[in-house]
């Protein structure tokens, strides 16, 4: 199936690094075959602002002439644009700011092309998967519907998927965690290569590990332990703010 066309935006008043986000996003893009998409690049926030478009994406650079990235974020949401957002910046501590305005993702320069795609792949779970809460697995010649609610993790052993439950019960099926990850909510964080973890479970992390309401733990990679906090951070926000 193929959406209709993305609209991406990249503002960035250096022209070196509002070149090297299209050239990511479209190797990104090369990956994909259900969707189509334009992308419109921007030297400042004013010139964003005053373009009037609605973008599907749009990658903002923090540290610009006024308006700034942050506040020009601020003025889209004040406009009522329900933008996805992407902050990239050499800056970290404006990551709590970045929650404020609802982004759904943070780069930080030099780009790293793992993490940009990683972020990628969440921002298009937002747009193009509609919430979900069951999930149909096949188990030989049966069927058997699983509830995401209920899900606290899934981990990819081999050829098999295993879904724990909160009451226990462990349902497997054959699968990759490339397609399962195509078929949950953004409530769903791949904290290993091997795990999936449900946000709402998680109690912490700590030496490498996600801590869950049971006393279970599994692996995050060290990699990932600052995507995962970041986004437990924006999960517990948007859960709040519904």
């Amino acid at each position: 199936m193929v959406i209709n066309m993305l609209k991406i935006a990249v503002c960035d008043d250096e022209p070196v690094m509002r070149k090297e986000l299209s050239d990511y996003f479209s190797k990104y893009m090369a990956e994909r075959r259900d969707a189509a998409y334009q992308i419109s690049g921007f030297e400042s926030g004013k010139q964003l602002l005053e373009s009037g478009q609605e973008f599907d994406l749009i990658f903002l650079d923090i540290r610009m002439k006024q308006p700034d990235g942050m506040e020009t974020a601020r003025r889209l949401r004040r406009s009522g644009s329900r933008s996805l957002l992407v902050f990239v910046t050499v800056l970290e501590e404006y990551v709590f700011e970045a929650f404020e305005v609802e982004a759904c993702g943070y780069l930080i320069k030099p780009l790293d092309e793992g993490r940009f795609m990683r972020t990628m792949d969440r921002a298009f779970r937002s747009i193009m998967l509609k919430p979900k809460e069951r999930l149909l697995v096949r188990r030989g010649n049966q069927s058997q519907v699983v509830l995401l609610s209920e899900t606290v993790y899934c981990e990819v052993q081999g050829r098999k998927i295993y879904i724990h439950k909160n009451n226990g019960e462990v349902i497997d099926y054959y699968d990759r965690m490339e397609n399962l990850k195509c078929r949950v909510d953004g409530r769903f964080f791949q904290c290993h290569r091997s795990y999936l973890v449900n946000l709402d479970c998680v109690r912490g992390c700590e030496a490498g590990q996600v801590l869950l309401p049971q006393g279970e733990r599994i692996p995050v990679s060290r990699l990932r332990e600052r995507e995962l906090t970041q986004a437990l951070l924006m999960h517990m926000k948007a859960r709040k703010g519904s």
